[in-house]
């Protein structure tokens, strides 16, 4: 089938090819009148505008590169969906590269480079040095990160992750709550080592101690793993978990040891997905904004403030109180379970004395 051409749409719309490709750049001096037959005619005939020859031409393609970790964790599925609304809406389009490993960045920014992307957006569990060396590469385009410190001498906007694990742990203690654990995500990730810091100050400043830690890959398997870990020693009163899918693990292996959610422990997870609130229990957790943060990045990458050299926004967090969390009192449960027994006692005592 013969491809649909710029001279194709101008002798059905009546115009000649010049002004076709005025409307197709979105030029002034074209009248609304003539652009709207031009748009019929793109329709009718289904032209889609060649990117490609666009890009030769040197012209802004209003494209947006995007770089991301597995499309299947919540926070970067939620941050690509809000990306690419947005960007729709503002008239751009976003080229997507997912990878397994931080290394892999490089190779991916250099393909986007090539697609004569006119932005770049990381979201990238990133050390500082990396992070440094990418914004370099990427010159002169603009590079906003959202999984770096705040140290990293770059455009970041990045969630407080250590305000939220602050948040979880006083919250517990509220409850009464000193042995609180933590089930850190993976030690090479920036947020999670904010999480195991939080945790940490928090606990410091509460005089607690800091009974115990184990580290997952994010996902409720490795909640559940690594739950049961948790779960093998001197029970905790509480555990702080760096996202709610592994907090749903954790409430898995619970179930699983007898061990009642939050009657003899409580759990708090961290992001507040949408299923969250439909676990059993509904889980305590930390919200993070990430539709806000895909909003705001675009609405940045698409208009960059002139002459920043380091442009950071920490973006806050709440807590979201559900009843994966309440004070409970082990010695009183036990005092109860007693009383319970000392009444079958005295009621088995009075059926028999009554024969």
């Amino acid at each position: 089938m013969k491809a649909i051409t710029l001279y194709d749409v101008a002798l059905l719309a009546g115009v000649s090819y010049q002004t076709v490709s005025r409307v197709i750049n979105d030029a002034e001096h074209v009248s609304a009148r003539t652009r709207e037959k031009v748009q019929q005619a793109m329709a009718e005939l289904h032209y889609v505008p060649n990117l490609r020859a666009q890009q030769l031409a040197g012209k802004r393609t209003r494209t947006l590169g995007l770089i991301t970790t597995d499309l299947a964790l919540h926070a970067p599925s939620q941050i690509v969906s809000a990306v690419k609304s947005r960007a729709a809406e503002q008239g751009a389009s976003v080229l997507i590269s997912m990878v397994e490993q931080p290394q892999q960045c490089q190779t991916a920014l250099q393909a986007l480079l090539a697609q004569r992307v006119e932005a770049l957006l990381v979201n990238v569990p990133l050390d500082d040095e990396h992070a440094e060396q990418l914004r370099a590469l990427a010159s002169p385009v603009p590079v906003l990160f959202l999984d770096v410190s705040p140290s990293a001498q770059v455009n970041s906007l990045v969630f407080n992750a250590e305000q939220g694990a602050r948040l979880g742990v006083e919250h517990l203690i509220s409850l009464g709550h000193q042995r609180i654990a933590l089930l850190s995500g993976p030690e090479s990730s920036v947020s999670a080592r904010a999480r195991l810091a939080g945790w940490k100050a928090t606990l410091t400043r509460a005089g607690l101690e800091a009974v115990a830690v184990a580290y997952g890959d994010w996902s409720a398997a490795s909640g559940y793993e690594k739950g049961h870990l948790l779960l093998s020693g001197a029970l905790p009163d509480a555990i702080l978990v760096a996202n709610d899918q592994m907090a749903l693990g954790v409430i898995r292996a619970c179930a699983e040891k007898g061990i009642a959610v939050p009657g003899q422990i409580s759990v708090v997870g961290f992001d507040d997905t949408a299923d969250s609130a439909w676990f059993s229990p509904p889980l305590t957790t930390i919200r993070q904004a990430f539709r806000e943060a895909g909003e705001r990045s675009v609405e940045w990458l698409l208009a960059p403030s002139g002459g920043e050299t380091c442009w950071q926004v920490q973006l806050p967090v709440t807590l979201v109180t559900r009843h994966s969390s309440a004070r409970h009192a082990p010695q009183q449960a036990e005092r109860e379970e007693l009383a319970q027994q000392l009444r079958s006692l005295a009621l088995l005592a009075e059926q028999l004395a009554r024969k």
